[in-house]
């Protein structure tokens, strides 16, 4: 009998799955997002995508509109030295550090992409591309620990803090991914808003990097959010995992190829 049960259970399960790769596909080809594979591993985690003159030219070319030095091609900040750990390797801190060589640094101490770390700014604060960014976008850049009813954690308050701490953080998920509620290779139940009310679907999350990216940002984007593109959706939807799609398919190419 509980052979026949656990069998009866499995087979369930499967039929999950496939429920949900069916419909995360029909979402790839409606509208360009899965929400199961936001992104592959290999660009998310490809630190030689860029190097700091890429980054800088990269900066210069999306941040054309904007003048003086508060953009972010222009920025400049003093950083601190970070002892190598488990997560990150050794950051050798300088004074006046211009925003590209920080972004391509923090990338090969920490193993992330520049590229996904550039498509982070931008989907948080719209950094990148900003014409007068202000002194809250750099101190809240990444969107870690910067509640947006609250002030940010001093502890991560700050560009370079902000970019440096958002890379280490997401290698401390990828060290300790027991301890959070999205796996890759399973079914996962995601969440459409903060909202618990807004409801939920089965994903079946097909790799890592779009398991980390739902620990750091914890909704999918609903149909109205699909539907309205790089627009607004209606109450229930929540659009940063949509918007990085967007930005990073828009800049670097399809995420998921």
């Amino acid at each position: 009998m509980t052979l026949t049960m656990g069998a009866i259970r499995f087979a369930q399960y499967l039929t999950e799955v496939h429920d949900a790769q069916e419909r995360q596909q029909q979402l790839t080809r409606e509208y360009a997002f899965n929400p199961g594979n936001i992104i592959t591993d290999e660009r998310f985690f490809d630190s030689a995508a860029m190097d700091a003159s890429d980054v800088q030219t990269f900066l210069n070319e999306q941040g054309a509109s904007c003048n003086g030095s508060s953009c972010l091609k222009n920025y400049t900040v003093d950083t601190q030295n970070k002892a190598a750990d488990d997560l990150c390797k050794a950051y050798t801190g300088a004074s006046k550090q211009s925003a590209a060589t920080i972004i391509d640094s923090v990338a090969k101490a920490c193993g992330i992409s520049q590229r996904t770390l550039l498509t982070l700014l931008q989907k948080e604060q719209h950094l990148v591309t900003a014409t007068a960014p202000s002194d809250w976008q750099y101190k809240s850049a990444m969107g870690l620990s910067c509640p947006d009813d609250a002030d940010c954690d001093p502890a991560y308050a700050g560009f370079f803090n902000q970019v440096y701490g958002a890379a280490s953080r997401f290698k401390y998920y990828q060290a300790h991914q027991d301890r959070y509620s999205y796996h890759e290779q399973q079914l996962n139940t995601i969440q459409y808003s903060p909202t618990k009310s807004c409801g939920s679907s089965k994903v079946f999350i097909e790799n890592r990097a779009t398991a980390l990216l739902y620990i750091y940002t914890p909704y999918q984007p609903n149909a109205a959010a699909l539907r309205a593109g790089t627009g607004e959706g209606n109450a229930c939807s929540s659009y940063g995992n949509r918007n990085f799609s967007i930005i990073y398919a828009n800049w670097f190419g399809n995420p998921r190829e």
